[in-house]
Order: C-alpha cells, then structure tokens, then sequence
C-alpha cells in the first residue's frame, strides 16, 4: 500500500506542474514580448515536449506515460516471453500480429520495474498498482497534460534567463530533453526566461522544420498534435476493416480501369480473408477451376491503405495495387489505386 501511494504522489507531482498558481500567477510577458513565466504557455510546451516519451512499448504495456524497463517477463496471447532487450520487441509484434481478428492479451509479471514520464523510475509490485499508473496517465492526456510525442526539439537548445525586471540574468545550454525537462519544471516564479531561436525539431517522427518564436512553436504542436489525431483515427479505421473483411465474404462489384467496368470478370467469383492476411477467391460457378491464391494487408497513416497480392492468375493479378480506402461499411469496401486515381475497385459483401 505504501509503494502504490508513492506511485501516485509521483504521478501527482508529475502533471500537477501544469496548473498550480494558473489563477493567481497568470502573468503576461511584459515589456519583453519574448520573455516567459515559468507558468507561460510556452513553458508548458516545452515541458510536455521534453517528458520522457512512453509510447515506443504501448504493444506491451498499452501507457504511453510511461515505459517498462528491461527485462521483463509477460505472458502474450498465451505464451510467455522474456523481455531482454529492445531486439525481443520483434517476438511480442509477431505474436501480436499473428491474427487480425483475435483479442491480444498481454499479462505483465510482476514485479516490473518503469520510467514516468518525469524520468523518475519506479517498481509497481501488482496489477491494483499498474492500474494506479492507467488511470493517472489516463487523467493527464484528457485534461491535455500528458508528453507531446509528435514533436522532438533537436539539442542543444540556448535558454535566456531574466529578472522581473527584464535584465538578462545568464543563460543556459540544454543538451538533451531530460536536461530540459527537469529545467523547465523547477524553473522559479521569480524570473523570466527565452528560447534562443531559430531552433529545429523532428515533428511526426520524420520531417524536420524550423522554429522561429513561441507562436510558431504553438502552431507546430497545434499542427502536429491534430496530425496524430488523424492517425489514430486511420488506425482505428483499419482496425475496424480487418474484422469487416475476416468476418465476411466478398465478391468484386466494381473494378473500373481505363474507365472500363471489368466487374463481370469476376463475377463467378468468391474471395475469402483470412485473419492470417491470406485470401482466396473461390469460383463458385465451376468447382473444377483453381482457387487464386493470395494475400493482403490494411495499414494507415492519416489515411487507410489497402494492399492486395494475387499470384497465378492474370486477371486476378489486375486487382495487386496499393489502394487507398475512401470509404468504407458493414456491407462493402470502396477502394481508389494509389498510382492512378482513375482505377477503383469495391468490394461487396456476400
């Protein structure tokens, strides 16, 4: 009882940062529009964009507020797997990824050992403390408290310090988001601080870009964050059309390529998906004619892709494409080729 106590006043402390003296210390910049109270706007995004980022392992714990040290033991949809290092990751994705249309299960064993988000590393002893940790991180990503992972400032960064009165009273090179983080939430109420800009950051993982002022770092996370919105809005989509599809059979209705409907090429023809990301397409007008055999995969990025592999038969190979989903039910899939958008394809549920 008293480690999940201690859980929580760490998780209390952690996010708590973001609303104390909100009320009473809602100071502007002053006469310096580029100086920040520690309780500023900008503070905050630079605290929450330094937090350490707990997402890489969601596949094994499913809290992105927090990350699981190695090793560890967990049981996987029924089988158990030692965690050494970062390589193992592979073995628990592929057991995950083995079906599409089951419910992963992932059982830690405890006791398990994890870094907050503030940096501070923990032992959670049993599940009732692990549910401690959900519910706090849970908390914090509703009241928008929680690590912004889209966006990952490049180091070293060059701080300004101020007094109230707005002299410059030293400065401070940051090299790491740690360095930056633990800097930020004991900045003090006594003084005034500026980013030296430009500085650049990684957004959505890939691309890198240029921050000018506060206002562009304001924009870019605003920008960012509703990009990782659509993309967890794609990925639910995905998920919701793999279990369309294994839990149906489908027929094509429309395949337009060259503007010419080609559906009646496939129209004695069934396809079967699997939840092992195998396909068949049956003919069941001719019982004597070879099924083709082939394969897919649902992926999205702020959109659903749908890829589609036949092999050994030529008409069926018309259909391998990498399509995107434009629209999608319970009763048929709607599909637009990636390469060309003049070729469509549907599928309709049996």
């Amino acid at each position: 009882m008293n480690n999940l106590k201690f859980i929580s006043a760490i998780l209390l402390l952690s996010f708590i940062g973001f609303t104390s003296c909100q009320d009473d210390d809602d100071k502007v910049n002053g006469e310096n529009p580029k100086t920040n109270a520690a309780n500023s706007q900008t503070a905050q995004n630079l605290e929450r964009s330094s937090m350490h980022d707990g997402s890489f392992d969601d596949f094994l714990d499913g809290v992105s507020c927090s990350s699981i040290l190695l090793p560890v033991t967990a049981t996987v949809n029924g089988t158990e797997v030692n965690v050494i290092s970062e390589s193992d990751y592979a073995t628990v994705i592929d057991i995950l990824s083995e079906y599409n249309d089951d419910e992963d299960e992932v059982i830690l064993h405890f006791p398990v050992s994890v870094k907050l988000s503030n940096y501070t590393e923990v032992q959670i002893s049993n599940q009732l403390e692990f549910d401690t940790l959900i519910m706090a991180c849970n908390q914090a990503e509703n009241t928008a408290k929680d690590a912004i992972n889209c966006l990952d400032i490049n180091f070293p960064i060059t701080i300004f310090t101020y007094s109230l009165n707005f002299d410059q009273t030293g400065s401070v090179v940051l090299e790491s988001e740690e360095q930056l983080y633990a800097y930020m939430s004991d900045f003090g109420n006594d003084e005034y601080f500026a980013v030296n800009y430009p500085i650049t950051a990684n957004i959505n993982s890939d691309t890198v870009i240029s921050i000018t002022s506060d206002i562009d770092l304001q924009t870019k996370i605003t920008e960012c964050i509703a990009t990782d919105d659509e993309m967890e809005e794609a990925e639910e989509n995905a998920n919701a059309i793999e279990t369309i599809l294994v839990n149906g059979v489908f027929k094509v209705q429309s395949f337009v390529d060259a503007s010419v409907e080609k559906a009646n090429d496939y129209a004695d023809y069934t396809i079967d998906f699997a939840n092992d990301l195998s396909c068949t397409a049956q003919n069941t007008a001719d019982s004597t004619i070879e099924d083709v055999q082939g394969t897919y995969e649902v992926t999205s990025q702020t959109e659903v892709y749908f890829n589609l592999t036949f092999s050994g038969n030529a008409t069926f190979e018309l259909l391998n494409n990498s399509w995107e989903v434009t629209s999608y039910s319970q009763s048929s899939i709607s599909l637009q080729s990636t390469t060309n958008a003049a070729v469509t394809l549907i599928f309709a549920q049996i």
